[in-house]
This record gives structure tokens, C-alpha cells and sequence, in this order.
């Protein structure tokens, strides 16, 4: 007889699904999956059972869904299957065929999870595989995550089997006669999983015949201090970890240098952003004195400014341009809110607030436009005879290179440019004593730009 009682009391303590639950049993037709098949049976629980036929073994691929169908209406269950072309698509996304058939299987899983209304997925998964993984992930160097092993409850994915190890399901099997299909490629030792069961497991277990538990009891304390270790680096980001206006994050270069142990907390502060060890390293090697150097990972950019560090995504910039009509007076561009109005100069007062740009309403050909800056723009500064690169203001004003990318210019009908936003307008568009109407646009946006205050005075006439 199975040890339902033992089976039972793991899915409970777990808290891996309630009997009233539907689940939905990933079955193979190997010797794991049939037993787990054969526990939920026996429970009577409310499950039914899929297949994936993944097309890499001939009529062997065939026979297998053959048999699990079989299995399946025994049980009087509802049956789902597919049929993957698996090598075609590990070809067509360059992945092993071990990644390609993951990807494949679990992407339907969830598809008929949700199709026919199960609330759980059952892979079989045991402690030996708990152990091979951990083994596996010691190997490749995943760090402390990788070491609490596989968790018997992932969200919508469960494994019921993680009580057993493969000896006892071997027992099992054999005792109950339970049939099963055996996969051939199971003793490949092409595949670095099978590696480490075949080669490197059985001399383990000389030294530890009890390996599998001792893994276990391991991964629990691993877990234990991942989960401190987590806490522990949200705890910094909230403190150090401060964010702008456009998704970009500041990070004070000397608060970095006091943490202790350094290189395991910098890690783990970074880690949510895919930056690897050897980056960090270099990180470290550089931050003393190689301003505006970069440090990237797959998804997001550090740049090394003077005393901070600046974290973007590596999601390119829209470049975005808005057309703003002579009526307009609410304008939205990108995160950016402006308003419009026109006045005339009598009582007129000019606000220092590099916020707000004012122009003289007759010499503008609109549209206007509202776009990113780019290489090659150039404007009059207000106050000045000579024209002046935009690229060369952020220079003077010690703009980073994430702040450069989205600051916008408003642009005339002509080409000309009239505003940085939120730094300098152009000398030729201001007021002067013949002008009649103002044209005013603010930026509602309440944060402060960096730069240097200026005054426009003229006098004032009555129309």
C-alpha cells in the first residue's frame, strides 16, 4: 500500500492545495509522475492529468502518451496532451533542447491551468532532485538563492512528492506494481543533471548514506538565511536607494563603502537589476576616481558619477515629439505635464522659475514642438549675443549622462529651439519693450531642474 497518510500530512503542512481543489498532474509517464498520479488517486482527490509529447524520441515519444492516456482513463480523469516540435524551437531561440522543452511545457501547463479551471499544477519532483539541484546550482555559482533547493510550493506550482526520496519511490513502485515507462534518455550522461545523478551522487552517498535528508535540512537553513539576507537588503535599498523623476535611482558612493561584509551585501543590493559579481568587482575597483564610467547588465546601466551611482533600466528613450497648437493650454509629454496661456505686458511679472518659459507670442510660427534634445542642437542663451550647443550647457551645468537623455526642447515653427526645459530660453525669443502679447508655457511638474537662476526685466508700457 502507498503511505497516503504520510502523503497527506506533507500536502497539508505545506499547505499545498485543499481537497475540494482541482489540480492538474504534469505526468510523463515515468516512474515519479505515475506515482504521484497513483497517491492522488488513491486519495481521491479532485485531479486530472497532462501530457507533453515533446517529439525527441520517435514512437518512444508516441508510446508514452499512449500509455498516460491509458492511465488517465482508468483513473476516469479528464486527459489533455500536446505535441511539441521541441528541437525546431530550441534551434529557433538558440537554447538547449532541455531549456526548450521547460519553456514549452510550462508555458502550456499554465495555459490549461487556466483554460479548464484548475487551481494548481503537480510536477513530481522528490529529494533527490532536490539534492541534484542544489548540487547543480553549487556548480554553476547561483549564489545563496540557489541552495535552498526546489520549494514545495511556487504559486501556482506544487510538488507533493518532495517527502519521498527516488530510492523510496523506487520501493514504491516496485512493491505496489506499479507500471511506468522507462525514458531512455535517463542514462545520457550528455545532460549535466544526469551527470550529477549518475556520476557524482553515488560516491556522495558512500560517504552519507542519509544524503538526501541531510540536503533537505540543509536547504531549510539556506532558506532561512536567504530570507533574513533578503529583508536585510530591502531594508538598504529603501534607505539608500533614492528615485527620480524619470525612473532613475541615486545611490551615495560613501554609504555603498560602509557596508560590511561589502562585496556579499553589494551583491544582493544589486541583484534585482542582473548585475554578476565580476561588474560589481570592477564597480568597486573604479569608484574612487573614474567619473562617468559605465557598468552594465543585462537590463540595467550604473553610472559612476562623482559621489553617487546612478541605476537606469536599458529601456531605450521614446523619442517622442508632441505638436502644441496656438490654443492649446494642457499639454502631457511623456511624464510631463504643461499649461498655456497669453498675456499681455501690462502688470506682468516674470517669474525666476526655471519652470516657466516666456515669449514673445508674435514672433512664434506654431505648431510648436515639444521633443527630446538631440547631438547638434543649438540655441541663443538668454542674455547672451552667441549661440551655444545644447550638449554644451549640461556640460557647464554638470548634468549626469542619464540626466541629458530626457530633458526636452520646445521648438518653433521655424526650427528654432526656445526653451531647454527647465533651464535656459533663447535670446531671441524674449520680451522686450515693443512687445504686445506674452505666450507663457509652465512646466506643472513641481520637482527643481538643476541650473542657474536668471531674471528677465523689462519695463512696463501700457497698451
Amino acid at each position: 500500500m502507498l503511505p497516503i497518510a504520510r502523503f497527506l500530512e506533507f500536502t497539508q503542512r505545506n499547505q499545498l492545495f485543499q481537497k475540494q481543489e482541482k489540480v492538474l498532474l504534469a505526468v510523463s509517464g515515468g516512474r515519479d509522475s505515475v506515482l504521484m498520479a497513483h497517491f492522488f488517486n488513491e486519495a481521491k482527490l479532485n485531479f486530472g492529468i497532462a501530457h507533453c509529447n515533446f517529439g525527441l524520441r520517435g514512437k518512444e515519444s508516441d508510446d508514452d502518451e499512449t500509455f498516460v492516456r491509458e492511465l488517465a482513463s482508468a483513473f476516469n480523469v479528464p486527459f489533455i496532451t500536446v505535441r511539441f516540435a521541441t528541437a525546431a524551437f530550441a534551434e529557433e531561440n538558440r537554447i538547449s533542447i532541455q531549456m526548450a522543452a521547460r519553456e514549452l511545457r510550462y508555458n502550456w501547463f499554465e495555459e490549461m491551468r487556466i483554460q479548464y479551471g484548475y487551481q494548481y499544477i503537480a510536477v513530481a519532483h522528490h529529494q533527490s532532485d532536490a539534492t541534484e539541484t542544489i548540487l547543480l546550482n553549487l556548480v554553476r555559482g547561483t549564489g545563496i538563492s540557489g541552495l535552498h533547493g526546489i520549494r514545495p510550493k511556487r504559486v501556482n506550482i506544487i510538488r507533493p512528492l518532495l517527502f519521498l526520496s527516488s530510492e523510496e519511490i523506487k520501493e514504491h513502485v516496485s512493491s505496489n506494481n506499479i507500471q511506468f515507462r522507462e525514458d531512455s534518455s535517463n542514462s545520457s550522461v550528455k545532460y549535466a543533471r544526469n551527470k550529477i545523478r549518475l556520476n557524482v551522487i553515488p560516491h556522495l552517498r558512500e560517504l552519507n548514506p542519509g544524503l538526501d535528508e541531510t540536503f533537505a535540512s540543509n536547504s531549510r537553513r539556506f532558506e532561512d538565511i536567504e530570507e533574513f539576507l533578503n529583508m536585510h537588503a530591502d531594508s538598504l535599498r529603501r534607505t539608500l536607494f533614492e528615485t527620480g523623476e524619470q525612473g532613475e535611482t541615486y545611490i551615495p558612493i560613501d554609504k555603498l563603502k560602509a557596508l560590511t561584509p561589502l562585496k556579499l551585501l553589494l551583491f544582493e543590493l544589486f541583484k534585482p537589476y542582473n548585475f554578476e559579481e565580476p561588474v560589481l568587482d570592477d564597480l568597486v575597483q573604479a569608484w574612487d576616481g573614474q567619473s562617468g564610467k559605465k557598468f552594465e547588465s543585462p537590463t540595467h546601466t550604473l553610472l559612476l558619477d562623482r559621489q553617487q551611482l546612478i541605476l537606469k533600466s536599458n529601456e531605450r528613450p521614446e523619442t517622442h515629439e508632441i505638436l502644441i497648437e496656438e490654443h492649446e493650454n494642457a499639454i502631457q509629454w511623456k511624464h510631463l505635464y504643461f499649461k498655456s496661456r497669453y498675456e499681455t505686458t501690462h502688470g506682468l511679472t516674470i517669474s525666476a522659475r526655471h519652470e516657466i518659459a516666456f515669449f514673445d507670442a508674435d514672433l512664434l510660427q506654431f505648431p510648436l514642438k515639444l521633443r527630446l534634445w538631440k547631438k547638434g542642437d543649438f540655441f541663443y542663451p538668454f542674455g547672451m549675443k552667441g549661440k551655444k550647443k545644447v550638449s554644451d550647457l549640461f556640460t557647464s551645468l554638470k548634468l549626469s549622462l542619464f540626466s541629458k537623455e530626457n530633458v526636452p526642447v520646445l521648438e518653433n515653427g521655424n526650427g528654432d529651439i526656445l526653451w531647454i526645459v527647465g533651464f535656459r530660453t533663447d535670446d531671441r525669443y524674449k520680451i522686450t519693450p515693443p512687445t504686445n502679447r506674452v505666450f507663457i508655457l509652465e512646466n506643472l511638474n513641481t520637482h527643481e531642474q538643476q541650473g542657474h537662476v536668471y531674471r528677465e526685466t523689462i519695463p512696463r508700457k501700457r497698451l
